[in-house]
């Protein structure tokens, strides 16, 4: 039997890995909610901001995995200053804001596709939360669901090439949308910039930029599948490439819909961007571009996700933090194909819940990533002895500090909400009976 995962891994396939994990369908699917929320200027200076603030976090991650390469990530690097009762719950956190993307992704396919073709939605089964879930739509998130987990099943290698050839096909094409904005709009068409006051709109933008630039972390839940000759350097180029690259696509994104037709047309609608080129050219081809680009990036997005939530679900059972049958490893393809299955299922238990997932999901994933990103840049800051060094983790855990404030405490509108609360309260305790199943049988 193996005890290593397949070393099949570059430069490349972890920058992919990371932008991939970042960039999905949010961009197409809730524009209205981002415009909404900060207007054209708010929610570009929110996603531009939180890309730069995000900087010193992403080099403390670079450094930590060059010194650690552990597919636990977050629990590796906090059992290196606290006890396990901190370890162990910051992972379980950072778990769940890679593993609730999957399960919005399976539904943002089948919602996606009944824009396309509205007679998909011909048997409703049941509603959640006032929100129809069709039969059809479920169809394709089941299939879309283990598509993709026999990729993974089969191999690390599969996946990345996989993943390599949709972020290039998306940055091509994205290309293409910003050009065509360039040459179609109009900067009166920004008025006004801001809903509100101008820092309220870039303050409530900024409360979700977390759930939408998660993603460049991924790289170190794969850093143990590195080929031979990878240079450990690699992992933090791959990460600061990832940040710049995704928020520089978010950006432009809000600033290319907002300059092809006047924003406030668009709130309520939805899949906004693609109505926003539509309106703006009065023809279907910018439409269609945009679809393909969406389609492409929900798989690439739900990959990346699906790659970093199992490879953290495996070393958890590596560790004996959850039962140790999910820290096996496929003899032939070096795979964690028991943590792949895990995370599967419970994909497909969360497309059930149909489209009630989707705001709630970008609320507990922003807070599990802060929480995340705020326990490394403090693990870090304490084993460092460098002073500059302490200092840019410092200014990271800062950065974190502050996102997760802004989710947690009721002054700032569009805080935590009460389904919010039952979900990470529901996610612990499903952590805690999983560690202590796995510590009864030690």
């Amino acid at each position: 039997m193996p005890t290593q995962l397949a070393h099949k891994l570059g430069v490349r396939d972890y920058f992919a890995l990371a932008y991939g994990t970042m960039i999905g369908a949010g961009w197409l699917i809730v524009m209205d909610d981002w415009l909404g929320r900060g207007g054209p200027a708010g929610a570009m200076l929110a996603f531009g901001v939180g890309g730069i603030l995000l900087l010193p976090v992403g080099w403390v991650y670079g450094k930590w995995v060059e010194r650690l390469p552990d597919a636990s990530g977050e629990a590796a690097y906090t059992a290196q200053v606290f006890p396990v009762f901190v370890s162990h719950p910051t992972g379980w956190i950072m778990l769940l804001a890679y593993y609730v993307v999957c399960p919005w992704e399976a539904v943002a396919i089948g919602k996606l596709a009944a824009h396309l073709y509205p007679a998909i939605d011909r048997h409703e089964l049941y509603s959640v939360a006032g929100h129809p879930v069709y039969l059809e739509r479920l169809i394709l998130g089941f299939a879309m669901t283990l598509f993709l987990a026999f990729l993974n099943y089969k191999g690390i290698r599969a996946s990345a090439s996989f993943q390599k050839w949709i972020t290039g096909a998306v940055l091509v094409l994205f290309a293409v949308i910003v050009l065509t904005s360039a040459s179609h709009g109009s900067f009166a068409n920004f008025r006004p910039i801001f809903p509100a006051a101008p820092f309220a709109s870039v303050i409530l933008t900024l409360q979700i930029v977390p759930y939408f630039m998660t993603g460049f972390e991924s790289v170190p839940k794969a850093a143990e599948e590195a080929t031979p000759q990878f240079v450990a350097r690699g992992f933090f180029r791959a990460i600061v490439m990832a940040l710049f690259v995704g928020a520089s696509f978010y950006v432009l994104a809000i600033g290319a819909v907002a300059f092809a037709t006047p924003w406030q047309g668009l709130l309520g609608q939805k899949f906004a961007t693609a109505v926003a080129f539509e309106r703006a050219l009065g023809a279907q081809w910018p439409v269609r571009v945009i679809l393909a680009m969406a389609f492409l990036g929900l798989f690439q997005c739900f990959n990346g996700n699906f790659v970093a939530s199992s490879r953290m679900l495996f070393s958890f059972g590596r560790r004996g933090m959850v039962p140790k049958a999910l820290g096996a490893i496929h003899p032939a393809y070096q795979t964690p194909h028991a943590a792949i299955l895990v995370i599967a299922a419970l994909t497909s238990f969360g497309l059930l819940l149909g489209d009630s997932l989707l705001v709630p999901v970008t609320e507990v994933g922003s807070m599990a990533s802060a929480f995340g990103w705020l326990a490394t840049c403090a693990s870090f800051f304490l084993v460092e002895k460098n002073g500059r060094a302490r200092l840019i983790a410092a200014a990271g855990a800062t950065v974190a500090l502050l996102l997760l404030l802004m989710k947690l405490l009721p002054i700032f509108p569009g805080h935590f909400s009460r389904a919010g609360w039952i979900a990470l309260g529901v996610w612990l305790v499903l952590g805690l009976a999983l560690f202590l199943i796995a510590a009864s049988k030690k």
